[in-house]
């Protein structure tokens, strides 16, 4: 990110513990690996982190906590009891976290968490809105704070906002069952680049911002109104260097054999886990019954030391889990146990870096096996602290690390067989396979560490909103329609060629119900009767639907992509070079796929034939359409067809019929002074490409195109027209036109 953009980190908490020691606060800088790698970004220049600090605080000492947090580049946010309730515990981790990590069971959908989750998060960007220019780059983290990105972007429109999302997200079939959802997808698509750790995150995200906003998605970019929204992945690391030379210390080392011989020199497994049913902690302890009943050769060989965090288990279902957890210890311990010999070492409590080092250095297998987990950098401190490359890590496949961890040794935490034979195989496991897994392992963790987490991310979204400042050039704002509007106004000779749907109108389910409403003809009218316009109709319909429609108007038309035309007259004329031999083949092979397909249904044109799926189940119309031109593509090919991939449809015609050859046609009759084209999918492309450089042309969208200048929706179309053609219209466009007239200069935007 360019040093000369000051950067704002937003998250939940700041990199502090904060204690209260009856009105005495004391503050240590976190060790959590967030804290780690962005420390190198908020402690430079004028960055700051803005978060939550983590107890509630009286007024009369807030500004004694804020001077002391100043002191540390960190700024508050401060929350009241009410608000840690029912914002944090109840909204973020009783609703968002067992939904997102796919326990829908266990969320609560409490109106009350929401209206409070609400108004946290707009607390939380006023304090932003404070502090923060329109130059800054804003960089939210996690899922407590989804709403944030858009409350920023409604006041500072143009800042820099990045959004990472620290845990899963759903499918969109569990995210759905959010009674909110719509509302937490616009709050993130508030942001520029929005972050997840694996490329599933992404796809799920954008699969539910299509199905559920209707948004259009272009690969992993979406557009919001006139922006584009990156989704990408981005997998979080850990500081490398720092648990890998943590392993070499001599503390470490000294008590790494105090361990080995305290457990006998065993072969040792270790877990380490906050307390959360995401975790998988009674599917392991399953696992690991089932190991020593199956091979009762390991009984007074093996030991698993299981590391617990406490957290949370005042609430049932972790209260719960908690007392189902320590029954299954006691009873395996107790059925498997001797007088000398126990096989889990069980602690209910956090350890400190160091012993957590010496942990990972003995352990000669790690059992990290979450039913769902974001990332998990358990793993990836134990492959760090493993210098001597011996050892065996078993990962599940439903944990994030699993997508570059690929030499552990993976496991479904629900197939409790399998996972028991993972774990004897790593037990096995020969010293020379385990190097080989450990070093490329390593390879991984190393190079993508938090540091290059954080330089991938912020690198990205610095692109990210060049490409959106590179778009902005092309989309027609105050400055530039007053500059198309004056050429119009000075032009003797006009030609005007307009698509129709997607362009004029909107797309309909039933391509039939797309009729011209009174204010488009009215407007069409307008330009028609302009004795210096000629007003051409470029479409892909059939020409007598067009003729229905349209044929009242004083306006050439192009029907079925250049096959009919009508000329001023109001004659009809086609191509007589074109044939349709090749009809029923094509027809047969669409007709498979409409009968196999629910909603979808086959047009039939002069001379093409149209497959249309707008109707069709999301997901299901794209693969059908996949197939269809999978199955087509080689008969086309020898036929000299052409394979039309438009909004919901699949057109095949003959290669020899464009839109830019009909165009063609009017360009030749006559030398016009000012020529306009406006279309909004590929087949516009013809004739974007068929005009003289110094057309206006104008792509209706912001996928790719060859057009000069963008609008974002054919309501912007028909505002753009109504300027040029002198209606009165309220607000801006209005002063426009009056502008225009009288030579008066008004601000840009």
């Amino acid at each position: 990110m360019s040093s000369t953009k000051r950067i704002l980190i937003v998250s939940n908490r700041l990199p502090v513990k904060i204690q209260d020691n009856e009105g005495e606060f004391t503050y240590q800088n976190s060790e959590g690996g967030l804290a780690t790698g962005l420390s190198s970004v908020y402690q430079q220049g004028d960055n700051i982190w803005i978060g939550w600090p983590g107890a509630v605080v009286a007024d009369n000492q807030k500004l004694k906590v804020i001077g002391a947090l100043e002191e540390r580049k960190l700024h508050p946010v401060f929350l009241t009891e009410e608000e840690v309730s029912d914002f944090y515990e109840g909204f973020s981790n009783e609703t968002i976290w067992p939904l997102f990590h796919y326990f829908p069971s266990y969320a609560q959908f409490e109106p009350r968490y929401w209206d409070v989750y609400k108004s946290v998060n707009e607390k939380y960007a006023e304090i932003i809105l404070n502090i923060a220019t329109k130059d800054d780059v804003i960089w939210i983290h996690d899922y407590q704070l989804m709403l944030l990105p858009s409350l920023i972007r409604k006041k500072l429109p143009g800042v820099t906002i990045g959004f990472f999302q620290h845990i899963p997200f759903p499918s969109y079939e569990i995210f759905r069952l959010l009674p909110w959802r719509k509302e937490i997808l616009c709050g993130i698509l508030g942001a520029d680049l929005v972050g997840f750790h694996t490329y599933d995150d992404t796809r799920h995200f954008i699969d539910s911002v299509t199905r559920i906003l209707g948004n259009t998605a272009i690969a992993n970019e979406l557009m919001v109104e006139d922006r584009k929204v990156v989704i990408d992945a981005f997998p979080i690391g850990i500081d490398y260097e720092k648990f890998h030379k943590l392993s070499e210390d001599a503390t470490v080392r000294r008590n790494e054999r105090k361990l080995k011989k305290l457990i006998n020199n065993n072969k040792l497994l270790i877990s380490i886990d906050r307390l959360d049913y995401s975790k998988g902690i009674l599917h392991r302890l399953k696992a690991f019954r089932l190991l020593l009943e199956r091979y009762p050769d390991l009984k007074g060989n093996i030991r698993l030391i299981q590391l617990i965090v406490p957290s949370r288990d005042n609430v049932a279902q972790y209260k719960e889990l908690k007392e189902e957890m320590n029954r299954m210890v006691t009873d395996i311990n107790g059925d498997f146990g001797t007088f000398s010999w126990q096989p889990i070492h069980h602690f209910y409590r956090s350890f400190p870096v160091n012993l957590l080092s010496t942990l990972y250095k003995a352990a000669d297998v790690a059992l990290v096996t979450p039913m769902r987990d974001g990332m998990n950098l358990v793993c990836k401190e134990y492959v760090a602290s493993k210098v001597d490359k011996k050892g065996v890590l078993v990962l599940s496949e439903m944990a994030g690390a699993s997508r570059e961890l690929s030499e552990a040794l993976m496991v479904n935490p629900n197939d409790i067989w399998d996972f028991c034979e993972k774990i004897y195989a790593a037990l096995e496991m020969p010293e020379a396979e385990q190097k080989r897994r450990m070093t490329s392992m390593q390879d991984v963790v190393s190079k993508f560490d938090v540091f290059t987490w954080v330089k991938n991310f912020t690198e990205r979204l610095e692109e990210v909103k060049e490409q959106q400042l590179s778009l902005s050039t092309r989309i027609i704002n105050f400055e530039t329609r007053s500059k198309i509007a004056s050429q119009y106004q000075k032009a003797a000779k006009r030609l005007i060629l307009l698509d129709y749907d997607g362009t004029l109108v909107p797309f309909q389910n039933n391509i039939y119900s797309a009729v011209p409403d009174a204010p488009l003809l009215n407007l069409l009218e307008k330009l028609c009767n302009d004795p210096l316009n000629k007003l051409v109709i470029t479409s892909g319909r059939d020409y007598k639907t067009l003729n229905t429609w349209l044929g009242h108007l004083n306006a050439g038309m192009i029907a079925e992509h250049g096959a009919w035309y009508r000329t001023l007259d109001g004659q009809w004329h086609n191509r007589r070079d074109l044939n349709n031999e090749w009809r029923n083949e094509v027809y047969n092979v669409m007709d498979v796929y409409a009968r196999r397909t629910p909603g979808s249904y086959i047009e039939e044109k002069s001379y093409s034939l149209v497959w249309h799926y707008r109707r069709v189940e999301e997901g299901l119309g794209e693969l059908r359409a996949r197939a269809l031109m999978d199955d087509i593509k080689h008969f086309i090919a020898d036929h000299g067809l052409q394979l039309l991939q438009g909004n919901k449809v699949i057109e095949i015609k003959s290669m020899a019929i464009n839109k830019g050859k009909a165009a063609k046609r009017w360009l030749e009759k006559d030398d016009y002074d000012f020529i306009m084209a406006i279309g909004d999918d590929h087949t516009d492309e013809d004739t974007f490409k068929a005009m003289p450089s110094s057309a206006v042309t104008i792509k209706v969208g912001n996928s790719p195109s060859s057009a000069i200048y963008t609008l974002n929706s054919y309501k912007e179309v028909r505002n753009f027209l109504s300027v040029l053609a002198n209606e009165e219209m309220p607000g801006e466009q209005n002063m426009l036109r009056k502008a225009i007239i009288s030579d008066v200069q008004w601000p840009r935007n």
